[in-house]
C-alpha cells in the first residue's frame, strides 16, 4: 500500500512515460513482442500504416541492465523535476513539450537513421531542466564540479570516451536547444512578444521547491552514460 501511494505521488505525466518505458521493456523481456515490432521505421509507418511505432520507438530502451536501469534514472529524475519544477501546474504545457519534442525528433530521426529514440527524448528533458536551472553546482562520480547547463555535454563527453556514437546526445541537445530558445529565450527578445500559449502559473505561498531548483542544492553524482 506504502508503494502504491508513493507512486500515485509522481506527476501524472512522469508517471504515465515511465510506467509505458517499464511496461514496454518487460513485454519484450517476456517476449510478449519483440523489439522488430517497435522501432522506428518511415517505410513501415507510411505504407503499411503502423502508426504505432510512431510512439512505441520512445518506449524502449534496451533488455533489461544496467544502460536500461540508468536510462529509467535519468528519465524518471529529470522528468519529475521539470514537471514539479517549471511546468508545476502546468500539464498541458508539458504534454505540448513531448508531443514538440516528439515530432522534431521524429523528423530528425528520418534523416540520421536512428531506430529507438528515448535516449534523445531523455537528453533533451535534461537539457531544458540544465538551461532552467543555471545556479545548481553539479558533481560528477565525485570528480568534476561543474554548473547545471554543462550536464548535457558532459554526459556527451563521457558518451565519446567509452566509444559511443554521440548522435544521441547532439539530437537531444539539438532539440531541447529548440524548445528552450522558443520558450524562454525568443520571446523575451525585443520584439519577439510574450507567447500567450505557456502562460506562469502564480505562485503557491505553500510550495516547498525541491533541493535541485535551489542554487547550489544538490550533490549530483550519477554520472552513468544513457543507452548502449
Amino acid at each position: 500500500m506504502a508503494l502504491l501511494t508513493e507512486y500515485l505521488q509522481i506527476p501524472v505525466v512522469t508517471r504515465a512515460y515511465t510506467t509505458a518505458c517499464v511496461l514496454t521493456t518487460a513485454a519484450v523481456q517476456l517476449e510478449i513482442i519483440t523489439p522488430f515490432q517497435l522501432y522506428f521505421n518511415p517505410d513501415l509507418i507510411l505504407r503499411n500504416y503502423q502508426v504505432w511505432r510512431l510512439i512505441t520507438n520512445f518506449l524502449f530502451f534496451g533488455p533489461v541492465g544496467f544502460n536500461f536501469l540508468f536510462n529509467m534514472i535519468f528519465l524518471y529524475r529529470y522528468c519529475r523535476m521539470l514537471e514539479e519544477g517549471s511546468f508545476r501546474g502546468r500539464t498541458a504545457d508539458f504534454v505540448f513539450m513531448f508531443l514538440f519534442g516528439g515530432l522534431l525528433m521524429t523528423i530528425f530521426g528520418t534523416f540520421v537513421s536512428l531506430v529507438f529514440l528515448g535516449q534523445a527524448f531523455t537528453i533533451m528533458l535534461v537539457y531544458v531542466w540544465s538551461r532552467r536551472n543555471p545556479n545548481v553546482r553539479m558533481n560528477f562520480f565525485g570528480l568534476l564540479n561543474f554548473q547545471a547547463p554543462f550536464l548535457p555535454w558532459v554526459l556527451m563527453g563521457f558518451s565519446l570516451l567509452l566509444g559511443n556514437s554521440i548522435i544521441v546526445d547532439l539530437l537531444g541537445i539539438a532539440v531541447g536547444h529548440v524548445y528552450f530558445f522558443l520558450e524562454d529565450v525568443f520571446p523575451n527578445q525585443p520584439g519577439g512578444g510574450r507567447k500567450m500559449l505557456f502562460d506562469t502559473p502564480e505562485e503557491d505561498a505553500n510550495y516547498n521547491p525541491l533541493p535541485e531548483e535551489r542554487p547550489g542544492g544538490f550533490a549530483w553524482g550519477e554520472g552513468q552514460r544513457l543507452g548502449g
